[in-house]
């Protein structure tokens, strides 16, 4: 880093963003310069550090597309700016904040790290500081041609980074709350920073960054388990306005073979909804065909999501079907990765 490097922190809200009240000891939202106040170590670091804060900053447990749109809108607005920028989050939602964001900036050439804390800011024992100083260094660091080192969006936590689109939360308390289980980290903290650039998205082409704020949220997760009654399916599938929904299976992508489920599934694909099947397991990938209990969902017409996660399967959706109207370009795409959020096979 130097003080040539400029990293913008957006302030969005989370745990991070709290404080006790000194009256009734309960946690409230800080303003900026309150928060800003527990990171004097912020004028220590070698990057210029601006600062942006949303008003007001939310729990992530409120968040819904248009909470995305405004990220995205704040990125291009300073993308001239700054050489990377760093969000502070909370921990809930961020895998599908960092996901959705991911694909709304098209020709992204610039770090856009999300980070926050499992404890407040200005609780002593937090591990909100190490995690902001260190997305931060990775937001600026370059390389001997300047250029930046991590340009995606990812997700900076206890000592990890990851590639947004890949992680997801899997502790409430414990510190290593996040994990990308199906591709390996982009970098490691420790006395010094290691990077993995085989691991990291090439620096996408000279175009211009544009953003898509197109969503369409028509959609629902049904999750698998045994004992599924055929009415709730059947309401579930026939919501007014469904598009897409996200299928949940068992293992590798296995579901029930019984002909009522295998009808609801097939009427509902020739109506033209898109019906992705990814797997409840963490680790692995869905692989149609494999098992006698999946080729009714090959069948029905159900698509394969591969490894990708439920965050980034909810939020490409969103995405696909904001801009396209027909199934058959929507599955196209989803067919394709778009910045490195699914393993095709």
């Amino acid at each position: 880093m130097n003080k040539d490097q400029s990293v913008l922190l957006i302030l969005t809200g989370g745990t991070i963003s709290m404080g006790e009240d000194p009256k009734t000891g309960a946690l409230a939202p800080l303003d900026k310069e309150q928060m800003l106040s527990f990171l004097p170590e912020l004028s220590q670091l070698p990057v210029k550090i601006s600062t942006i804060s949303f008003n007001p900053m939310i729990d992530s447990s409120d968040v819904a597309p248009d909470f995305w749109v405004k990220i995205v809108e704040t990125i291009r607005d300073n993308y001239d700016r700054f050489d990377g920028f760093v969000v502070l989050h909370g921990t809930d939602t961020r895998a599908y904040s960092a996901s959705a964001v991911s694909f709304m900036l098209k020709n992204l050439a610039k770090p856009v790290i999300f980070t926050g804390s499992q404890l407040p800011l200005g609780f002593l024992r937090s591990d909100a500081k190490e995690n902001v100083m260190n997305a931060i260094e990775m937001a600026a660091a370059h390389d001997e041609q300047g250029r930046p080192l991590v340009p995606e969006v990812s997700i900076f936590f206890e000592s990890f980074l990851m590639r947004g689109n890949r992680t997801t939360k899997r502790s409430t308390d414990n510190f290593n709350a996040f994990r990308a289980y199906n591709y390996p980290n982009l970098a490691k903290s420790g006395v010094h920073i290691k990077y993995f650039p085989v691991n990291i998205l090439p620096l996408s082409n000279n175009n211009p960054l544009e953003i898509n704020t197109k969503l369409d949220n028509n959609i629902v997760i049904l999750t698998l388990f045994p004992g599924l009654r055929k009415e709730v399916m059947a309401a579930m599938l026939n919501v007014p306005g469904l598009r897409a929904v996200v299928l949940k299976s068992y293992g590798s992508g296995n579901a029930p073979r019984t002909e009522w489920f295998y009808q609801l599934l097939k009427d509902a694909t020739d109506r033209g909804i898109i019906i992705v099947n990814i797997s409840q397991c963490q680790t692995g990938s869905v692989e149609m065909g494999r098992y006698e209990t999946s080729l009714n969902l090959q069948k029905a017409g159900v698509v394969s999501g591969y490894d990708t996660t439920l965050e980034a399967a909810v939020t490409k959706l969103m995405h696909l079907l904001g801009n396209y109207d027909h199934r058959e370009d929507v599955v196209r795409h989803w067919e394709a990765s778009i910045c490195g959020e699914v393993t095709i096979q």
